[in-house]
């Protein structure tokens, strides 16, 4: 006697979840999570950084970089949510410790001793272009899975880096 298909997905409910099927194979789905991981790191990262040199900025330039860095500082909190998110979405558990951090990071950690206004601007620039890098080295796995929404979120956020740190260096040319 066959069973009946409410029964089946019933039991299915109270052994545990599904498998995921998206499309996307494990492995695939490992990998990409593990390249969004090193893009949470980068990105968290480069937020502590960039909420460090908001709030020890000094100098001619101080209300300039106080609020550019507010406003960096805000889109990169932002963004740490849909990656931790995305990786989820995936079938993986999202890094979110500071040791977890340390180890995936490409970014820096902000000097201990607050550099001067200018060499802000300068570590900034090479966070965003690290956080762009990492993201960019991660599309072509994505892409080649067919993992479109992880795609569109990289290139939303090489977008916003690159354009960050174009903007960034602009202030140190003379």
């Amino acid at each position: 006697m066959a069973k009946s298909p409410v029964k089946t997905i019933a039991s299915t409910a109270v052994r545990g979840a599904p498998a995921i099927n998206i499309g996307i194979s494990e492995k695939d789905r490992a990998a990409i999570a593990q390249g969004l991981s090193r893009l949470l790191a980068d990105t968290y990262t480069l937020y502590l950084t960039t909420h460090n040199f908001h709030w020890n900025v000094t100098g001619p330039m101080f209300n300039t970089l106080h609020v550019m860095f507010m406003a960096q500082y805000t889109e990169l909190w932002n963004a740490v949510d849909p990656v931790a998110e995305r990786i989820r979405s995936l079938g993986h558990p999202a890094p979110g410790s500071y040791a977890q951090f340390s180890k995936l990071a490409t970014v820096p950690d902000a000097p201990v001793t607050p550099p001067k206004a200018m060499e802000m601007v300068r570590i900034l620039v090479q966070g965003h272009e690290a956080v762009a890098r990492t993201a960019r080295e991660l599309f072509p796995m994505a892409d080649k899975a067919s993992d479109e929404p992880t795609a569109d979120l990289l290139t939303q956020r090489m977008t916003v880096h690159e354009q960050t740190a174009w903007m960034l260096r602009s202030l140190l040319e003379e």
